[in-house]
């Protein structure tokens, strides 16, 4: 994950203060135009699509961690980036490799590869899904120090992102299910590298957010030759116990149309609770290059936990207890249902 963790409390500080003044000095707030059409369309749409299975997309998150830490330039790496590609390809989509060496925030070298998958590659009218697939070299975040330099088995972080997605394709491989989606309509899976090599908290470089999402940068200045999907979803970290997803600042900047048509989304589905009318902080992650470079309007769905003092991504952000233990399918299936109603809802 990036620098988010101090720009969310940063953040979060700020919009603490501004709330205090609306107490104190603004008459108290009706509801929005946009809110009440939200509410009167959610009680008109019931949920669509298929059922997503939280069971298979918990087993795909173990799957890659039992390749152990996918940090850069590793063998648990590279081995798992080589499943995931055999996987979409299984599930009948066109892959594609997008292989550069990257330079960290240290010079080192970065073998990277993106991968992206492609359902009813065909189809003109595209909407893109996406999530970073290496793992955290060091568990910086970690309670204990001596954990510092350790590299984490990233199962929230960003695993489940990727397992997501996968189940997701897994439906959409099934006949009877693509029959009811727009034979016009494709979906692309990107799988970003070279997400969580940002500078650690230890060391005493200077972080600038330029270290992270080496991957999306990369792939936002050199998209495939015509590439304009309408929108796209960033997922990071949709698996963890207690989780729920505010609505993240910069997402509301340059997609808010996408961000009301999937809270939207979690409402009709049934999971309103997991994806509450609330601000998050304004995040640094993949979706900003994807926004700013790619111009491609891209939100982010983040969990945001206020109240945790190990941080406000949850108490087991870039922490070696990111593992299969706090790996919620209730959280998964929130996720992954509200993205079916999404697909399903295209015209």
């Amino acid at each position: 994950m990036t620098r988010k963790k101090r720009t969310i409390l940063i953040v979060t500080s700020c919009l603490c203060v501004v709330a205090a003044l609306a107490v104190a000095f603004w008459p108290a707030k009706t509801a929005s135009v946009d809110d009440t059409e939200d509410t009167e369309e959610t009680e008109k749409v019931a949920p669509v699509g298929p059922a997503f299975n939280a069971d298979s997309a918990y087993a795909y998150t173990k799957a890659q961690c039992d390749f152990g830490p996918r940090d850069m330039n590793s063998k648990g790496h590279d081995a798992c980036g080589e499943w995931i590609v055999a996987q979409f390809e299984r599930l009948g989509c066109k892959v594609t490799r997008q292989k550069a060496d990257l330079k960290g925030y240290d010079g080192t070298i970065l073998h990277s590869m993106n991968i992206m998958a492609s359902y009813n590659p065909a189809a003109t009218t595209r909407i893109m899904l996406c999530a970073h697939w290496d793992s955290r070299p060091w568990a910086d975040n970690d309670p204990d120090s001596t954990n510092w330099h350790k590299p984490i088995l990233a199962a929230n972080d960003a695993a489940s992102g990727v397992a997501v997605m996968l189940e997701l394709a897994r439906l959409l491989a099934q006949k009877s299910v693509a029959a009811k989606l727009p034979q016009n309509l494709g979906v692309d899976f990107v799988c970003f590298d070279a997400e969580d090599w940002g500078t650690p908290q230890w060391s005493d470089k200077q972080d600038d957010g330029s270290s992270w999402a080496l991957g999306a940068q990369y792939f936002s200045a050199n998209l495939p030759q015509g590439y304009a999907p309408r929108y796209a979803i960033l997922l990071d970290m949709v698996g963890g116990q207690g989780a729920q997803f505010y609505q993240e600042g910069m997402s509301k900047q340059y997609a808010p149309e996408i961000v009301k048509k999937v809270w939207r989304a979690a409402r009709q589905a049934g999971f309103g609770s997991f994806f509450p009318k609330s601000d998050g902080g304004m995040i640094t992650d993949d979706h900003i290059p994807v926004n700013q470079t790619a111009k491609i309007p891209c939100i982010d769905i983040i969990p945001y936990y206020p109240n945790c003092q190990q941080s406000s991504f949850g108490p087991t952000w870039h922490t070696l207890a990111d593992d299969m233990e706090h790996i919620d399918k209730n959280t998964l299936k929130a996720v992954g249902q509200t993205l079916v109603q999404v697909i399903f809802c295209e015209k």
